[in-house]
């Protein structure tokens, strides 16, 4: 999974060498922190939010097909 957000994050920036994903593993919920290049925050997040809810929706996808719930947050 914290590879499926690096990638994703890679794709969208323009400098993915400062791509970071650090994950926090819990019993039921695994959150996952995206930290990026303060001029590609707004590349990840996208017009009114709509990349960052993508990306969401696709790790919670699949995050379901584990039996585990997981959360993306966006560090600036």
């Amino acid at each position: 999974m914290k590879d499926l957000v690096e990638r994703m994050a890679k794709a969208l920036v323009d400098s993915p060498e400062d791509v970071a994903v650090n994950e926090i593993d819990g019993e039921k919920t695994t959150v996952y922190e995206l930290k990026v290049a303060s001029s590609d925050l707004g590349k990840v997040i996208g017009k009114q939010g709509k990349t960052a809810r993508a990306m969401r929706t696709i790790l919670s996808a699949s995050g379901t097909k584990i039996g585990k719930r997981c959360v993306l947050e966006i560090l600036e």
